[in-house]
């Protein structure tokens, strides 16, 4: 597994990450969860060298952290955990906000430590910023769980360039997590610039764009699995991005990849500072993805995708309206 710095500052980590979320929420309910092979995937990855496990302290309300606990247990050491942290849940599973007021994210790592079985979280960073709050005062608390030697680095996620600039001056910054994706391409304007004059590692989720750019994608969903709310899996919008995906399709086959494995690469390929994060709860998938950084694409290549896949070239967008300041940026 090669390795990529966050940052001009920061640690070294694998060149892709696996992205644990879907393991515990959103792709599914509790009946169709198997925590056994969610176990098994992570601890596979760990075989392979990737040491970046991305989880949250929401992701199904606290069983994604106990599921990573048991899998990194006896190999603390070969795992770089990034945790998201502030967003509030009910009991039915819904989201009521976010808290990023200094005593909250005290209290959350504190959670976060127990559930996950270590002394300190690698790379800690609140999942959204919250309105009331000022940016400075939720990484001045991230900062004394530095200085505690609670939490080795500070991250941020779905944040503005405005923000990544302030929240820097309070601390330096480690990464910023935001989605990127042929699919998802806006922080190319302002948020990709910033970091790299500040010197910040970016990690970039969504790297299939939550399946879309798998071309497997045909509109049906199972109960649970969030994406049958989401504008970009819905009616007109799904058929003209299967048509988009189509292309992507067509490329896969020329060079001999999967449609997952282009579109992972094409991520790798925009910068040595770019780590992307693809989640899956299945072995086989696992091992698919992480061929991805075998795959060397041309300037010819780049130029193809990025002539198929410009930025508002996928219809819809990236979650529904009426999540606008709750789940979503």
């Amino acid at each position: 597994m090669q390795h990529r710095r966050l940052g001009t500052r920061g640690p070294h980590v694998s060149a892709i990450g696996l992205g644990c979320m879907g393991m515990s929420d959103f792709y599914g309910t509790e009946a169709t969860r198997d925590d056994a092979e969610s176990v098994a995937t992570i601890q596979a990855a760990l075989d392979a060298g990737v040491n970046l496990l991305d989880t949250g302290d929401f992701y199904g309300v606290g069983h994604n952290e106990l599921l990573v606990a048991q899998a990194i247990r006896g190999r603390r050491d070969d795992a770089f955990l990034s945790v998201k942290f502030g967003a509030l849940r009910t009991p039915a599973g819904g989201f009521t906000g976010f808290d990023g007021r200094p005593e909250a994210v005290k209290s959350f790592c504190a959670y976060s430590l127990v559930r996950l079985g270590v002394d300190t979280i690698d790379l800690y960073q609140p999942a959204r910023t919250t309105p009331a709050v000022p940016i400075e005062d939720t990484v001045g608390a991230v900062a004394d769980l530095i200085a505690e030697g609670k939490v080795r680095y500070l991250g941020l996620s779905e944040v503005t360039a405005d923000q990544i600039r302030r929240a820097h001056a309070v601390h330096p910054v480690t990464a910023v997590q935001v989605e990127y994706s042929l699919a998802t391409r806006f922080i190319e304007n302002e948020i990709l610039p910033t970091v790299r004059d500040l010197g910040i590692g970016l990690v970039g989720y969504g790297a299939l764009s939550r399946g879309l750019l798998t071309g497997t994608v045909a509109g049906s969903f199972a109960p649970g699995d969030f994406r049958s709310h989401m504008p970009r899996f819905s009616g007109a919008n799904l058929k003209s991005n299967r048509a988009r995906v189509a292309d992507l399709q067509a490329m896969a086959a020329e060079k001999g990849c999967s449609p997952s494995q282009l579109a992972i690469a094409w991520v790798m390929a925009q910068g040595p500072d770019i780590v992307p994060i693809v989640g899956t709860t299945k072995r086989t998938r696992l091992a698919e993805n992480l061929t991805a950084a075998d795959i060397s694409l041309s300037d010819a290549d780049l130029a193809r995708l990025a002539e198929a896949f410009p930025e508002g070239a996928i219809a819809g967008d990236r979650y529904p309206a009426e999540h606008a300041g709750v789940i979503a940026r």
